[in-house]
């Protein structure tokens, strides 16, 4: 299975794509679509849509996945993560797939870190499980964490039933 983790940010969105075999997760690519803050949120979310259609386009993923929505600071920011999201499902849709969503904690405990650990610990557990020494932005490394909890529990589904 062959599936795209995003991680929506309004400023920095990153993606991972991981493919799944026989229970064994490997590393396809993965990156980040970066925007300027200083830049008009229409434009930034263009930019974003545009480098998620383009992600999806070029590797054809079967399936995609996408973090959920966790509290935020400020309503502001929460209202600027969602438009990232919201920009991020379009993407998705237009490309003929729904986004799973994954709530952060849920993403943490299946990598096999505990569901409040920082991003440090996420990316070592995501290089461990992909079996490589990948040097990427944490919102990279996010994002495979979102693709290989989308493999996991696709694969738990499969044998539940």
């Amino acid at each position: 299975m062959l599936v795209l983790g995003i991680d929506p940010g309004s400023t920095v969105t990153g993606y991972g794509v991981v493919t799944s075999s026989r229970g064994r997760y490997h590393f396809v690519d993965a990156g980040v679509i970066k925007t300027n803050s200083k830049t008009p949120m229409g434009e930034r979310l263009l930019a974003i849509h545009d480098g998620l259609v383009e992600v999806l386009q070029r590797h054809q993923p079967e399936q995609v996945a996408i973090e959920q929505i966790f509290s935020h600071r400020s309503s502001e920011s929460a209202l600027r993560l969602g438009q990232a999201r919201g920009v991020a499902l379009l993407a998705s849709a237009r490309c003929g797939h729904e986004a799973t969503p994954y709530n952060p904690m849920v993403i943490k405990q299946t990598v096999g870190a505990h569901g409040k650990a920082d991003k440090d610990a996420v990316a070592r557990m995501v290089r461990v499980l992909l079996g490589v020494d990948l040097d990427l932005p944490a919102d990279a490394t996010d994002a495979l964490a979102i693709a290989i909890t989308h493999c996991a529990h696709s694969r738990m589904r499969k044998v539940a039933s």
